[in-house]
């Protein structure tokens, strides 16, 4: 992202969230009435416009991958909270609203948010502007991940590296290089036992089919103009190879097929994940 600047890869993934309140049926696959709230009121007037960022049904699959993302993370951030888990690290929180929806007790669960300084300055913005109170147990740590560590802004912003924590790294890990992404993976591998993390991630050009690479070019294309290129992509053996030698277990990677029977079955909307250019992953140590 452009130093001094928000994300705006972070506003187009936070009017995706608001227009699955607002667009789709009813049971939510993420239900996050804070979701349309967080917008500033230019993002609001553009909900109603379906094809807002490309074709319809291109838009919808997007919409669809970016929710189930967040519900697979919650449902495993869930998980790990049965098993010990008492801190929640949003790696690139942008708009994220979780803290603000699930006010766990600080002594119960400590949030910590990181991003990029420009761009938690305008989440504050935001949030002063929709009167949404920041709770106790929420904790912001700006970090830029490819100029300072992930260790060292959580350290400084109160985290507690002796305790058992989840990550969720959603819509990140794609624009980063490959040592800046696997120097986060092996800080979250060095946490105690039952630490884990919820990440997605594209996959490499060459396994893709003829119509997926003209939509992953497109796709590249449109975020590269936004100045935030893909940088970083994956085959899954060899992605799940390297979460093993870090010290990962209990490996878990979820494509379309998977999502859709998840959380997409039965509705009527018809609304699911399609496209096929990236999956979601969760590993524990």
């Amino acid at each position: 992202m452009q130093e001094s600047r928000p994300s705006s890869t972070a506003n187009r993934v936070a009017m995706r969230r608001a227009a699955h309140q607002l667009l789709d049926d009813d049971p939510k696959v993420l239900n996050d009435p804070i979701a349309v709230q967080i917008l500033s009121p230019k993002s609001r007037e553009r909900l109603t416009d379906e094809p807002v960022f490309m074709p319809a049904a291109a838009a919808r699959y997007m919409r669809a991958f970016m929710v189930a993302r967040s519900r697979f993370a919650e449902d495993e951030l869930a998980r790990a909270i049965a098993h010990g888990a008492t801190q929640y690290v949003v790696l690139g929180a942008g708009l994220d609203t979780f803290a603000y929806r699930h006010r766990y007790p600080e002594s119960a669960l400590r949030v910590f948010e990181v991003d990029h300084p420009a761009t938690q300055a305008w989440k504050r913005e935001r949030l002063a502007a929709a009167n949404i109170a920041i709770p106790p147990s929420l904790t912001f740590a700006p970090v830029d991940f490819e100029t300072r560590s992930l260790a060292d802004g959580l350290r400084d912003a109160g985290f507690d590296a002796s305790r058992i924590t989840f990550f969720s790294w959603l819509g990140v890990i794609m624009y980063l290089t490959r040592e800046a992404a696997i120097s986060t993976l092996r800080f979250v591998a060095s946490l105690p036992k039952g630490s884990g993390l919820v990440f997605d991630y594209s996959l490499d050009r060459d396994s893709l089919s003829f119509l997926q690479k003209i939509a992953l070019d497109r796709l590249r294309a449109r975020v590269e103009a936004a100045g935030e290129p893909f940088r970083l992509f994956f085959d899954p053996a060899g992605l799940a190879a390297d979460l093993g030698g870090l010290g990962f277990n209990e490996i878990d990677d979820l494509g379309g097929d998977e999502l859709n029977a998840r959380y997409f079955a039965g509705r009527k909307d018809k609304l699911r994940v399609g496209g096929g250019l990236a999956r979601i992953m969760s590993a524990f140590v």
